[in-house]
């Protein structure tokens, strides 16, 4: 069985949120009784409060059903009659044969994400319930997935500037089905959601039986989880803080004691980490494999690469930096355009068709003095390392050193998705990198 909030817990489900400084928020509404009652239930959040916060109500369209275009217009008609505003965006162009759920969540978020963009908030709601969480932890367990044991996030950064929140995470389906009800409040009924191609309905079907090998996965074992992998983070934050340090442009020194501490599990998780930012590879390496590594690191001395990250292990200290093959050809430049998973491109319109980017800073007796570090391991990262270049020689007088365009380093595994739980190593790896500052989530309090 399902562990459920009970009914007169829904009045709270907002309370954890700051909404007082957000002119607008952003609620993702199907039409299905989740996102309903998650639309009804925020209204009268605001209202209670007495906030003066505007709900822009969306409908992702995908595209997918005859009926779905007539279904997003019931909804538009639903906010129409409570006095909220409402606007369909649909997915557009083709769909993937393979990888079709995948898809249409990067779409639904990325069409949701722009849409809070517009209106100038940071903040999208969605309906994710107890329900949804149980059948994503069942899934991850099923294919042995550790850290994503610990479900969703209440709050997610998506594409470094809107928060994702989950305000009904810790409650049940058919409680809100209840609440609905009682207000007699219909709800759209999407068949797909009893389609057994997908693997979220084969999970919920197999929670439904009575032999379900997932009967123990509980919003109170979900919890446990969340609160180890805080901490785990936490950790994983304080080793990158106390032991790294960049010694020259694209190279990281480790201390020794990163690896010779007792918590070998924050370890990993950290040094996962640091390879996945230094190499710009959007998830992190397999966890086996980083382990074996580090098993070696700890060993003595040792050079090798994972995920695109040449780890130059010594005795004294570990180095890391970007290897030197694969790097991406020299190229146009464009405005918000991620290089390499590493450096996010600030272009200004004035120089956008005269300049090129690519690898390679040339390499000069100057410039390889008063680096701290070995130099073979400093020109590898130099080498890697962006540069701005002019298409043609008159324009060097536009291009000057580069400055015109901002070259921003990025946290690569939490480029488009950064839970709250790992606020703390994501932190702390920006201001190594120096990539600025990481938004805080908008909740109110523990």
């Amino acid at each position: 069985m399902l562990s459920r909030v009970p009914g007169d817990g829904l009045a709270g489900v907002f309370d954890r949120f700051d909404l007082v400084n957000r002119e607008t928020v952003v609620a993702a509404v199907s039409g299905g009784g989740d996102s309903t009652a998650l639309l009804l239930l925020l209204q009268d959040h605001i209202r209670r409060r007495g906030l003066p916060t505007r709900i822009l109500a969306i409908t992702v369209d995908h595209r997918l059903r005859p009926e779905s275009a007539a279904e997003a217009r019931t909804v538009t008609a639903f906010c129409a009659a409570r006095g909220m505003e409402h606007r369909i965006l649909s997915w557009e162009g083709e769909k993937p044969a393979t990888g079709l759920s995948a898809a249409a969540r990067t779409a639904r978020y990325d069409l949701l994400h722009s849409a809070a963009q517009a209106a100038e908030t940071d903040i999208v709601f969605t309906g994710h319930t107890l329900d949804d969480q149980i059948e994503t932890v069942a899934m991850r367990r099923a294919r042995g997935t550790g850290r994503g044991l610990a479900g969703m996030a209440i709050a997610t950064l998506y594409a470094g500037r809107s928060w994702i929140l989950r305000p009904l995470l810790e409650t049940g389906r058919e409680t809100l089905r209840d609440y609905l009800r009682l207000k007699g409040v219909a709800w759209i009924e999407d068949p797909s959601n009893e389609n057994l191609r997908y693997e979220r309905v084969r999970t919920r079907h197999m929670l439904a039986r009575p032999d379900s090998a997932y009967t123990d996965v509980t919003l109170e074992g979900i919890r446990l989880a969340q609160a180890e992998r805080a901490a785990l983070a936490e950790k994983a934050a304080g080793l990158v803080e106390r032991h790294l340090s960049r010694p020259a442009p694209g190279l990281y020194r480790i201390e020794r004691e990163f690896f010779d501490g007792a918590d070998s599990d924050a370890a990993l998780y950290a040094f996962r980490i640091l390879l996945a930012t230094v190499g710009g590879v959007g998830h992190l390496p397999e966890n086996s494999g980083t382990a074996a590594l580090l098993a070696e690191v700890r060993s003595g001395s040792v050079r090798a690469t994972l995920s695109r990250t040449l780890v130059d292990a010594r005795k004294g200290h570990v180095f890391l930096c970007r290897e030197r093959r694969g790097l991406p050809d020299a190229g146009p430049v464009s405005d918000g355009t991620i290089w390499d998973g590493r450096f996010r491109l600030k272009v200004p319109n004035a120089v956008r068709e005269k300049v090129l980017i690519a690898p390679g800073v040339t390499m000069t007796k100057d410039r390889m003095s008063g680096y701290d570090a070995p130099a073979r391991l400093v020109a590898t990262a130099l080498a890697a390392a962006p540069v701005v270049r002019p298409r043609r020689s008159i324009d060097q007088k536009v291009v000057g050193s580069g400055a015109a365009v901002g070259i921003v380093p990025v946290v690569a595994p939490f480029l488009d998705f950064l839970p709250s739980f790992d606020i703390a190593p994501a932190k702390a790896l920006a201001e190594l990198i120096g990539s600025g500052t990481v938004p805080a989530p908008p909740l109110a309090g523990p």
